[in-house]
């Protein structure tokens, strides 16, 4: 099936990637399909394309194509139906005190400067100092058709920002990057309560949180938001997890 037909009019396309060695699971090889030409990516045709599993990396709006691997699941929580549990209550009773702000995607020396403290605790092993920058200013920095930079500040100092994209029926949360110093936070879970409360104020039903996969990686944490749909075999359906 053509994971395009029903914007065919727009004139989007898409192209398949080179395989390359997958970030999240290391034994396999991954591939994406990329829509393309961006010229042609309106707010309407992205807004489409995010209801397809595509999602946005810098200035190229993708979704996994690996065949018969399909372990990387696009999601979303549907915001109508989600309850947060006893923890995330919690989490968010914890984090009240945060002063949040949305700005237009524009760059910071502090934004790098908590980004970097992020990865080196995160990914000790990682970039080096310049493709660090790198990654980060084409990765994070480079706007999408509608793009947001939510600031999270406790007493003035910078914790945490979330980069989103506004679609017409949805908020899809880029990436998150915080201060990992701090013992006994869950800034990465507030953020994404934060959002759906956004998503509830703006009266999107549904907010994109990039990929689910189950098999004990860095993203099997998003099996503990409820109400979470994936878009498996081309339609979105319940997950359970």
């Amino acid at each position: 099936m053509n994971p395009l037909h029903d914007i065919s009019s727009s004139g989007v396309q898409s192209f398949l990637t080179p395989w390359f060695p997958c970030p999240y699971l290391p034994d396999r090889k991954a591939r994406m399909q990329v829509a393309t030409p961006s010229v042609l990516i309106t707010f309407q045709v992205y807004s489409d394309l995010a209801q397809l599993g595509f999602r946005r990396s810098g200035t190229l709006i993708s979704r996994p194509n690996c065949e018969a691997c399909q372990a990387c699941v696009p999601v979303r929580v549907e915001i109508a139906t989600f309850k947060p549990s006893r923890v995330q209550r919690y989490t968010w009773k914890h984090h009240s005190s945060l002063e949040v702000s949305v700005h237009p995607l524009k760059d910071k020396s502090e934004y790098f400067k908590l980004y970097q403290r992020y990865m080196q605790a995160r990914h000790a092993d990682g970039e080096d100092a310049y493709d660090l920058r790198a990654q980060y200013r084409d990765y994070l920095m480079e706007n999408g058709i509608d793009s947001r930079l939510v600031e999270f500040r406790e007493n003035g100092l910078l914790r945490m920002v979330s980069i989103v994209d506004v679609h017409k029926d949805s908020l899809s949360l880029m990436y998150t990057f915080y201060e990992p110093s701090i013992a006994q936070s869950s800034f990465g879970t507030y953020s994404v309560l934060w959002l759906v409360e956004w998503c509830r104020q703006l009266q999107l039903p549904y907010l994109h949180n990039s990929y689910w996969i189950e098999r004990g990686t860095k993203l099997s944490y998003k099996s503990n938001f409820n109400s979470l749909q994936g878009f498996v075999h081309d339609t979105w359906q319940p997950i359970s997890c």
